[in-house]
Order: structure tokens, then C-alpha cells, then sequence
């Protein structure tokens, strides 16, 4: 029996970017606007960039099906695997960058978040061919931990 929880993979790979774009574009709305009519801060557009780039590892993995075909237990170790491997990531260029990042404005965090969006949809447009580029898949992991550094500077606040 299929789980409904992997319903996300029908979308194409294009469609869960333009989401991220969403999200981001919002936040950037959120910094710029002295005036915000809904309540709310950048934490849950941060969180929504962490997961539709995680939903994007995964379909770049697995691909785009007709149908919800994972059951929940599934998509979770898929969800984990990809967490882990960007954690690791971020721990490596930790390592290599010094956590710079803690030196960054969230703002600058944004802006980073939206060139990799800009890259990720040039080579989208592209159908993945690039002259000079990481991989599509390094590019969200960089999403992931750009917004992973802003939440850690929002709730230190």
C-alpha cells in the first residue's frame, strides 16, 4: 500500500525550485519590508527551503513518478540520507571556510540562497548541461546549509 507522504515526487524538479524561489523571494520581502501583514518571521520560509531541497535531492535521485510510490518509512530514510550527506558537507566546508558564516548577515545568507536558485534554474532551463558548475545536487545543499546558518542566527537573536 502507497503513503500519500511522497506525494511531493509527482512534482517536476523545476516546480519544487520555483517553490524555493517562492520562499526566498519572500524572505527577501520580509527584510526589505518595514510594514509585514502576516505575523510571521523568516524561520518558516527558511524551514521550507531546507525541505523542498531535501524533496529535490531526493528527486534527482529517484526521479518523478505518476504516482505517490513511497510509504512514509521510505521517504523519512531518504529524507535522513540526504540530511546527513549535507550535513557532512557543511562540516567539511566548516572546515575548509572557518564558519565565516557566522560573521554573515542573514540578508547576505539570502542573497546566496537566491544565486544558487538563479544557477539552479539556469541549468534547469538547460536541461542540465553546464560549460563550468558543480552538480545541480550541490547546489541545493548549499541551499539547505545557507538557510541552516540563518536559522542558527535567527534563534540566536
Amino acid at each position: 500500500m502507497t503513503d500519500y507522504g511522497s506525494a511531493w515526487r509527482i512534482l517536476r524538479l523545476p516546480s519544487l525550485t520555483d517553490q524555493i524561489f517562492i520562499k526566498a523571494q519572500r524572505i527577501r520581502g520580509l527584510q526589505q519590508n518595514n510594514v509585514r501583514k502576516v505575523d510571521e518571521d523568516e524561520s518558516s520560509e527558511f524551514i521550507g527551503i531546507i525541505n523542498y531541497s531535501i524533496m529535490a535531492l531526493i528527486q534527482l535521485e529517484k526521479g518523478v513518478v505518476e504516482q505517490p510510490d513511497l510509504n512514509l518509512e521510505d521517504a523519512t530514510k531518504l529524507y535522513d540520507e540526504k540530511v546527513s550527506l549535507t550535513k557532512q558537507l557543511m562540516m567539511d566546508k566548516n572546515h575548509d571556510y572557518g564558519e565565516a558564516w557566522r560573521d554573515m548577515r542573514v540578508s547576505s545568507l539570502t542573497d546566496l540562497i537566491l544565486q544558487k536558485l538563479l544557477r539552479v534554474k539556469q541549468i534547469e532551463d538547460n536541461s542540465g548541461k553546464t560549460i563550468v558548475s558543480e552538480g545541480i545536487d550541490a547546489n541545493y545543499q548549499d541551499m539547505i546549509n545557507y538557510a541552516v546558518f540563518a536559522m542558527i542566527h535567527i534563534n540566536e537573536k
